[in-house]
């Protein structure tokens, strides 16, 4: 595997800013791995972090190089500091730059694949929000979601009280006042795509039976179950933690529709 860190310019956000990049690569005697690649563009996994998190935190705390050496897929882990993934209302566009910027960045600084069946999105806790967001909103661009330990249901988060882990001062200033109702709300999006022609990502979604964001994941089955995604629900002892967002993350792995490929 090719590992690359990638700092560049964002017009989106009007800044500098980073990505590491995990590219499939043909070997024949490297000692302890089994690489694989395909031919033509790599399909794409964007792994997305949490909210204390970076660009880096995944090479960090799994081993996520490994794992993908024998799938020939790219991975592509964006930074987007503490933006939910969205358009802040004091703040920096970053839903634009996670939707549409940095996928047309990265296809132009790589040979990464731009059809959809190639095309997936994972993430951890605020990641894991962004996942499901960009599934939702963009089905076009994405076969498949993964959200693990997932905040998925924001608008009640904007109800709970400054004690909660999510701070009411910081998601005002992300979100505004509201979040119900909009298109930052993963159950109002739920609910809209019943109507839409678009095609239905296939979603996997996972959490610790222990995690402070249960209750989040709890509200977001109930109402996926009312529609007709295929979702595939996962629950177990955990916390919000990194021993089980490594083992995890292996499941969601095996779990993805990665297409043969010569």
């Amino acid at each position: 595997m090719a590992l690359i860190k990638c700092d560049f310019y964002s017009d989106t956000l009007g800044l500098s800013t980073s990505m590491h990049v995990i590219l499939p690569q043909q070997t024949h005697n490297q000692i302890g791995m089994e690489n694989v690649t395909g031919k033509g563009l790599h399909p794409t996994l964007y792994l997305l972090h949490g909210l204390s998190d970076d660009d880096s935190i995944w090479l960090r705390r799994t081993s996520i190089e490994r794992y993908v050496a024998n799938l020939g897929i790219a991975v592509v882990m964006p930074q987007v500091h503490r933006s939910f993934y969205t358009d802040m209302v004091e703040g920096g566009r970053y839903w634009s730059f996670i939707s549409e910027e940095l996928p047309a960045l990265a296809r132009s600084f790589f040979p990464l694949s731009d059809q959809r069946e190639d095309n997936f999105v994972a993430g951890l806790s605020m990641g894991g929000y962004g996942a499901f967001k960009l599934a939702l909103r963009k089905p076009d661009q994405y076969a498949a979601a993964a959200s693990l330990s997932g905040a998925l249901d924001m608008s009640a988060h904007m109800d709970r009280n400054a004690s909660s882990a999510l701070q009411q001062t910081e998601l005002q200033r992300i979100f505004g006042p509201e979040v119900a109702g909009t298109e930052n709300d993963l159950i109002h999006l739920l609910k809209e795509s019943q109507s839409s022609k678009s095609p239905r990502p296939l979603l996997y979604q996972c959490c610790g039976t222990e995690d402070f964001l249960y209750e989040d994941n709890q509200t977001f089955r109930q109402a996926c179950e009312q529609t007709n995604f295929e979702l595939t629900y996962e629950e177990g002892p955990g916390e919000h933690e990194w021993g089980y967002w490594d083992a995890k993350i292996q499941d969601v792995l095996k779990w993805l529709p990665l297409q043969k490929r010569d």
